[in-house]
């Protein structure tokens, strides 16, 4: 796998998605560039159908590119098989869904456990794991509670603690308060700054609300299919 110099944890360079159907070709993404610095909160912003979603998942490698280069922790993905891409993606990246995507028969702890169990760590590991990062979101009072007897708020805090569990390089947030009344929104924001704060965390999260993206360090603004300008939040976070 080659390596790259390059400052940042996350290198994309003249990025593009097309989609074809038929004879319908659609330009998801055309010529992206962007860096994300390690430790750095970045908010993508942009009307629906811009591509935000499009760029996560391609910079994730959970999608493939139809063309460039993106560059993770001096990785280049395109040098990895689809193996080897899963087991990065285990290791040293978290993800974060607007739908919470927990096991409805499992505690708030056993999901957590999950992944770590599937990469097979330890059981007693894993154990110890999950409650490091349940005490991470403040939820270690309802370890033992199923995702039906968390609230929103709650559930997405126990989604936040699955994406730390394996102590990832990097966070990937599509619309993670999207399913959050107001109140709870911030306190999920909050939190996720307060982490990428303490733990140098670096968190790129998509995002429609603009009060979200005000708490980050930078936001990138798309629209069809590129990005239209980088600007920092108004409203420095504390």
């Amino acid at each position: 796998m080659s390596r790259s110099t390059s400052p940042f944890i996350v290198q994309v360079d003249n990025v593009w998605k097309v989609y074809q159907t038929g004879s319908v070709k659609v330009e998801a993404l055309r010529g992206i560039n962007m860096g994300v610095k390690k430790g750095e909160m970045v908010a993508v912003m942009g009307p629906s159908g811009c591509g935000k979603t499009t760029l996560l998942n391609c910079v994730s490698g959970l999608d493939d590119l139809s063309k460039g280069k993106v560059t993770i922790e001096g990785v280049d993905l395109a040098t990895m098989s689809d193996d080897q891409k899963s087991e990065f993606r285990a290791k040293r990246m978290g993800f974060i869904f607007q739908a919470y995507n927990l096991i409805p028969v499992l505690t708030a702890q056993e999901n957590i456990e999950l992944p770590l169990l599937l990469a097979g760590v330890p059981e007693s590991e894993a154990h110890a794991a999950a409650l490091d990062a349940l005490k991470m979101v403040g939820l270690t009072e309802w370890r033992s509670h199923k995702p039906m007897e968390l609230s929103g708020g709650q559930q997405q805090r126990v989604t936040i603690a699955r994406a730390l569990v394996n102590k990832p390089a990097i966070v990937w947030a599509d619309e993670p308060t999207g399913n959050l009344d107001s109140e709870n929104s911030q306190e999920i924001i909050k939190l996720l700054r307060s982490l990428n704060q303490q733990y140098s965390l670096t968190v790129v999260l998509v995002s429609h609300d603009s009060a979200i993206a005000q708490q980050t360090d930078r936001i990138v603004q798309m629209r069809n299919g590129q990005i239209e300008r980088e600007v920092k939040p108004v409203i420095a976070a504390s």
